[in-house]
């Protein structure tokens, strides 16, 4: 079977738990071909891989975002669109329910010669002004002419590309990553599996809330944006899966069909973490995180913490493992407020072998704001090593057992609550046998249940599935 994986701003250029999820995907299923559609906002002059392709990867698809910004625009132009492509832009932006058939056939038709010359043109323009006197009345124009192409751009140059021919397309999430799938199906008549490793929709909303560059009044715009984007994906997956129950609920709360839905945990090759060569360190507490240093991590709420810690420990050392290139703006932030709160011992190690940090580890933390399933929480268990988590995603199904009898693993905090997190860290230092024990119980989690074998055999079973289904309701769709 020829598999195309469909990811937004991940694999290969990025690390972090997706990325790896691809990878193993790819790895571990060696009777599948595979083709990889990566969408990135950035230059292609502006990211290296991270990742060696495996065999068995026979294309890598790029769109880099970032570098169509300096095409010459032709403004003024017509392309002639119907009555029923218009209601079809117009229902994109408007909030109501989306024709994307219409929308996909437009750009599939070749009718466009730029993007950036269809979003200065006539007809734009006309969709645009017909939003304002309808519907955003108290909208200045020019301030709503920027923010919608800003808002459809990235989208556009998405379903603007020909999609690689395969015989099942996977989206690694709904978002650009989703809507391709979906284009896919439209364009090839083939099946179209989702998953979701985080509530993409949810992530996007929390930034929007968040960013100053956003004004106020174009905020429910943007949220009302993603959320369609996400209602396409839904709509045209045969089958949508999640990582964990908690998921599942909120992907049907966002409309997706319950009868679509299923979970496939993440799984880890337990027989790489070898508890025999955990060699603590003889003095002081070595507290670690395993993460990328950007924003949606909160590293800063994991410093303010660790500064409580080391007034309360002062042997303590703190190592934040994992690559910082990603946003190196946010990165500087980090190390001032690190300097500022006059914190010793604490190390960001770049890009390493996160398996030389887990043989000394007492405790390990994850401050993110939003999380699907981490695997850093995974790899930490089966490693004996306990967690102090933020209340996201499955951090407490894993941490707290809610679903299993294995016990107690780590403890759980809300986001963004500093002191919290370093009465928990405090506690779990000063306790060796409590930290022994929830050590013990997330490996005889993980081992159950969160293997990689595991993971492998239930997609591959789902993939066999869609995919024999596909072509049955392909069969009948020809002779109709």
């Amino acid at each position: 079977m020829k598999i195309c994986l469909i990811s937004e701003g991940a694999y290969p250029y990025v690390t972090g738990g997706v990325s790896s999820w691809v990878q193993s995907m790819i790895l571990n299923m060696p009777e599948h071909e595979f083709i990889v559609y990566s969408i990135s906002a950035k230059d292609s002059k502006d990211i290296t891989r991270k990742y060696e392709l495996p065999s068995n990867l026979l294309e890598l698809h790029d769109i880099f975002l970032g570098a169509h910004v300096d095409e010459n625009i032709q403004a003024g132009k017509r392309y002639n669109i119907t009555e029923e492509e218009k209601e079809a832009f117009l229902s994109l932006i408007g909030g109501r329910e989306v024709n994307w058939s219409v929308l996909f056939q437009f750009f599939v038709d070749g009718r466009v010669d730029s993007i950036l010359n269809f979003l200065a043109s006539k007809d734009f323009f006309d969709i645009v002004q017909e939003l304002c006197t309808k519907r955003f009345v108290h909208v200045p124009f020019t301030d709503m002419f920027w923010a919608l192409r800003s808002m459809v751009l990235p989208l556009f140059l998405c379903i603007d590309q020909k999609m690689p021919e395969a015989d099942l397309y996977h989206s690694v999430s709904t978002g650009y990553a989703g809507v391709l799938g979906a284009l896919a199906k439209h364009q090839y008549n083939k099946p179209f599996l989702l998953t979701e490793h985080g509530i993409y929709t949810r992530e996007r909303e929390e930034e929007i809330i968040k960013a100053d560059w956003i004004k106020g009044y174009f905020k429910d715009i943007w949220i009302d944006y993603f959320y369609s984007l996400s209602q396409c994906a839904y709509e045209h997956a045969e089958r949508v899966t999640s990582l964990f129950e908690g998921s599942r609920q909120i992907q049907m709360e966002l409309g997706c069909p319950a009868e679509k839905t299923s979970i496939i945990a993440n799984g880890i090759d337990v027989d790489k973490f070898h508890i025999q060569n955990r060699n603590q360190k003889v003095t002081g507490i070595h507290i670690g995180a395993i993460v990328r240093v950007v924003p949606i991590k909160d590293i800063k709420t994991m410093i303010q913490s660790f500064s409580i810690v080391q007034q309360e420990i002062q042997d303590s050392y703190f190592y934040i493992i994992g690559p910082y290139e990603e946003d190196e703006e946010y990165y500087e932030e980090c190390i001032e407020m690190a300097d500022s709160l006059g914190i010793r011992n604490i190390v960001f190690t770049g890009a390493v072998d996160v398996q030389e940090y887990l043989e000394f580890l007492d405790i390990l933390v994850l401050s993110s704001i939003s999380e699907g399933q981490p695997l850093v929480i995974l790899e930490g268990l089966a490693m004996e090593i306990p967690f102090v988590a933020t209340d996201v995603g499955s951090c407490a199904e894993l941490l707290l057992g809610k679903y299993d009898s294995f016990g107690q693993s780590g403890t759980i905090v809300p986001v963004m609550h500093f002191h919290l997190m370093a009465n928990d860290i405090i506690s779990l230092a000063n306790d060796p046998k409590r930290r022994k024990e929830y050590g013990r119980n997330g490996r005889e989690r993980v081992t159950s249940l969160y293997t990689l074998p595991g993971m492998i055999e239930k997609y591959n079973r789902l993939y066999k599935e869609v995919n024999r289904n596909g072509r049955h309701r392909l069969s009948v769709e020809r002779t109709v």
